[in-house]
C-alpha cells in the first residue's frame, strides 16, 4: 500500500500524561499555591526584634540646696496631687517618715538630693520617705557622727552647717571656706550673720539684706542670735557635707560674693568692709544700667 503523508487538515493528538505525571502536575501546582498563600501571611506577621524592654518610670530630681517647701511642691507636681498633700504627708502626726530623734519632726535637711523613680503606685508619704531614708544612708554613719564629733557637732548640727554652706557658696571649694568661717565664729562665740539665714526666715532669697531684716524675731536670724539656727535651712548634698565636717584650715571670719564667682575671704574685718563697698557699688551700677535700659527701650 503506498505511502500517504498525513493530512495537514487532520486533527492532532493531544499527549497523554501518564498517571505519574499527572501527580507530578498536581503537586507542583498545589506547592506554587501554598507559596503564593504564604508569603502575604508572613508579611502579616510580627517580626521577632528580640525582647522587649518595658518603659521605664518617671522620676523627680530634687537639686541640692532646695528647700523643703519646694520640694513638697515638685512631690505634689510629679505625681499629679492637689496642692499641699506633700507638705500634709509630712507635717502630720501619723506620717512616719523614719526621721532622726535630732530633726524634731523636722524633714528639712533630711530630704536627701538625687533623682527618684516614681513607679505606679507611688505616694507623696513613700516618695518623702524614700528621700530621708536615703539621707540616712550617706549621712547616719559611724564615720559621718565621728566626724561631726571631731568638730564638736552633733550630726544634726553638722547638716545645718552644711545646709548654710549649700546656700552661700557656688563651688566646693568655697562651700569649704563658708563652713569654716562657721566654725570660726561658733569658737568666738561671735554671731554668724548669715543673709541665707534670713532669706529661709523670710521665705525668699535675695543677695539684699536690710538692717530691718537683721532685727525680725525668728530664731533663725542669726545676726541677733548666736550660735547655729535650729534646724537646717535646705537639704544639702554630699560636697556641702564633706565641706561641713572637713572644712580646709583657715582664720577667716568674714566673706561676700563681690562678683559672680568671685567670693572673697578674709580675717581682716577692714578688709572685709573694703570688699562690701565693692560688692555695693557693682550693685548700684548694675542697678543704674538697667534702668537706663528700661528707659531706652521706652
Amino acid at each position: 500500500m503506498p505511502y500517504r503523508p498525513p493530512s495537514p487538515y487532520a486533527p492532532r493528538r493531544r499527549p497523554r500524561l501518564t498517571r505519574r505525571g499527572r501527580a507530578a502536575v498536581l503537586a507542583g501546582a498545589l506547592l506554587a499555591l501554598a507559596v503564593v498563600t504564604a508569603v502575604p501571611l508572613l508579611l502579616l506577621l510580627p517580626r521577632d526584634r528580640g525582647p522587649v524592654t518595658p518603659p521605664a518610670p518617671p522620676t523627680l530630681l530634687v537639686p541640692e540646696g532646695w528647700r523643703s517647701t519646694q520640694v513638697y511642691e515638685a512631690v505634689d507636681r510629679a505625681l499629679a496631687l492637689p496642692d499641699g498633700t506633700a507638705r500634709a504627708a509630712a507635717t502630720a502626726p501619723a506620717a512616719a517618715l523614719g526621721l532622726p530623734a535630732a530633726a524634731g519632726g523636722n524633714p528639712e535637711g533630711y530630704l536627701f538630693p538625687a533623682t527618684y523613680p516614681l513607679p505606679d503606685g507611688t505616694t507623696a508619704e513613700g516618695l518623702l520617705r524614700s528621700m530621708v531614708d536615703t539621707a540616712g544612708r550617706r549621712f547616719g554613719t559611724p564615720a559621718t557622727a565621728g566626724a561631726a564629733r571631731a568638730q564638736g557637732l552633733t550630726v544634726h548640727q553638722a547638716l545645718i552647717v552644711a545646709s548654710i554652706a549649700q546656700a552661700e557658696a557656688d563651688t566646693a571649694d568655697d562651700m569649704g571656706k563658708v563652713a569654716r568661717v562657721v566654725h570660726n565664729r561658733l569658737a568666738r562665740d561671735m554671731p554668724l550673720q548669715m543673709d541665707s539665714t534670713l532669706n529661709y526666715a523670710l521665705g525668699r532669697s535675695t543677695v539684699d539684706t536690710t538692717a530691718d531684716d537683721t532685727r525680725i524675731g525668728s530664731p533663725y536670724n542669726t545676726y541677733a542670735r548666736k550660735g547655729l539656727p535650729p534646724a537646717p535651712i535646705g537639704n544639702p548634698g554630699e560636697q556641702a557635707m564633706a565641706a561641713a565636717l572637713r572644712p580646709p584650715a583657715g582664720d577667716w571670719l568674714y566673706f561676700v560674693t563681690v562678683a559672680p564667682g568671685d567670693t572673697r575671704f578674709t580675717a581682716d574685718y577692714a578688709a572685709h568692709r573694703a570688699n562690701v563697698t565693692e560688692f555695693n557699688e557693682r550693685r548700684r551700677r548694675a542697678r543704674e544700667g538697667a534702668e537706663e535700659g528700661v528707659e531706652g527701650g521706652g
